[in-house]
């Protein structure tokens, strides 16, 4: 294997998220799966066992107050014990009764106030853990017309998302995430990658924008303002799925392996780039998983998550890129196209299976997991909780 290839796919780092190891589905409902976890602990545990299986995958996130705990340096020490660490910090200001009318954006002076101290609270969360990164969305926005003011919001989201920023700690950084609609159905406050960025711009330096790949319109080259916000230097990070039509939280790479493809197209690009700040900003990146598994195995799914970003990767790094330069150079649209799909249809499977066996990983991740008997044994020992969540049971909304 090439030297710098293996030395590529040696650095790769994909971030999994705590709520993707619980019970987690959509509005309409939540299946309880035999072994989901139960707390932060055993995400961690499910957590070790996919880098265990895949070595890429030493990132765990946490949702506050969902993996909340006494002592956060507790949790750092028993992440440590089984090779993880504590990724991005993600902050929910969605759920309380108060955030009805918004969090940070909200008429209601005290309600803003409410969300603005947990998202300080956050930050506290990550100097104990020894986070970088706070990953903030917001499901800000208003249902109807004339509801609110709508550059009042603007000013209050930045107001906010600026106390915030001043109050993270040296070498760390704030993720700004939008969403082009839902749960608000009118006017989103962070409605596309341009809102964000002008926070970002307003705010400070360690603001950066977080792209996530299920909140787009169908048909937005994601990979285009993934170049964008690269040459900008203002490209945070990830939240990888895949969606179908809307914010599906599919397994990443299901739905479109190409788009995702081109993404790390890009993101091999600029991470090579002669260009000091789209360099430091690629190298830099955030790669984390945000997904919501309803109907497949948690640890499964996950680990077929990581296992699809590596392929990407992969592919990517093979792209002739002096025969790409040549080609757009001299304006051959067709031989520059056939270069990244010369690369993409390249079978990457056997190199990773080299690439495992130089670091001593099992060559078929999925296939160990479920040799290994974990599945089985998690399930024993947690047993299967009360799914929930979405509309009522039909009986007990009076249809029949």
């Amino acid at each position: 294997m090439n030297a710098d290839l293996l030395t590529a796919l040696q650095a790769q780092r994909i971030e999994t998220p705590s709520w993707g190891y619980g019970n987690s589905g959509t509005r309409f409902k939540t299946f309880a799966a035999p072994g989901a976890a139960r707390d932060i602990w055993e995400k961690l545990d499910d957590a070790a066992e996919v880098q265990r299986l895949t070595g890429i995958a030493p990132g765990v996130a946490l949702h506050i107050p969902w993996d909340e705990v006494e002592d956060y340096s507790e949790l750092k020490t028993y992440a440590s014990a089984r090779g993880l660490h504590i990724g991005a910090i993600n902050p929910n200001v969605f759920q309380d009764e108060e955030y009805k009318l918004g969090s940070v954006t909200n008429p209601d002076e005290a309600v803003r106030e409410q969300a603005t101290a947990h998202l300080l609270d956050c930050v506290e969360v990550m100097k104990q853990t020894g986070s970088r990164d706070l990953s903030l969305w917001f499901a800000d926005g208003t249902n109807y017309a004339g509801q609110d003011d709508l550059r009042a919001r603007k000013r209050r989201m930045r107001a906010g998302l600026k106390t915030v920023h001043d109050a993270l700690p040296d070498n760390a950084r704030m993720l700004v995430e939008y969403k082009l609609f839902e749960p608000a159905f009118y006017a989103t406050d962070l409605f596309d990658w341009g809102a964000a960025y002008s926070h970002c711009l307003a705010i400070g330096e360690k603001a950066q924008v977080l792209v996530d790949l299920g909140h787009h319109a169908q048909g937005v080259n994601i990979e285009q303002i993934v170049a964008f916000l690269l040459d900008e230097g203002r490209l945070g990070g990830f939240h990888f799925n895949a969606r179908r039509y809307a914010d599906d939280d599919l397994i990443v790479g299901t739905t479109n392996p190409f788009e995702l493809f081109c993404i790390y197209a890009e993101l091999v690009s600029g991470a090579n780039s002669a260009d000091d700040v789209t360099r430091r900003t690629a190298q830099n990146v955030a790669y984390m998983i945000d997904q919501s598994h309803n109907i497949e195995p948690k640890v499964e799914a996950m680990l077929q998550s990581v296992l699809n970003c590596q392929e990407a990767y992969a592919a990517a790094l093979l792209i002739d890129r002096d025969l790409l330069r040549e080609a757009q150079e001299r304006g051959d649209v067709l031989a520059a196209h056939r270069v990244l799909t010369d690369a993409f249809k390249s079978d990457v499977r056997p190199l990773l299976r080299e690439l495992r066996g130089e670091l001593g990983l099992p060559l078929d991740p999925i296939k160990a997991h479920r040799d290994s008997g974990y599945q089985a044994r998690v399930a024993d020992e947690r047993g299967t909780q009360t799914g929930g969540g979405g509309y009522p049971v039909r009986e007990k909304a009076g249809i029949v």
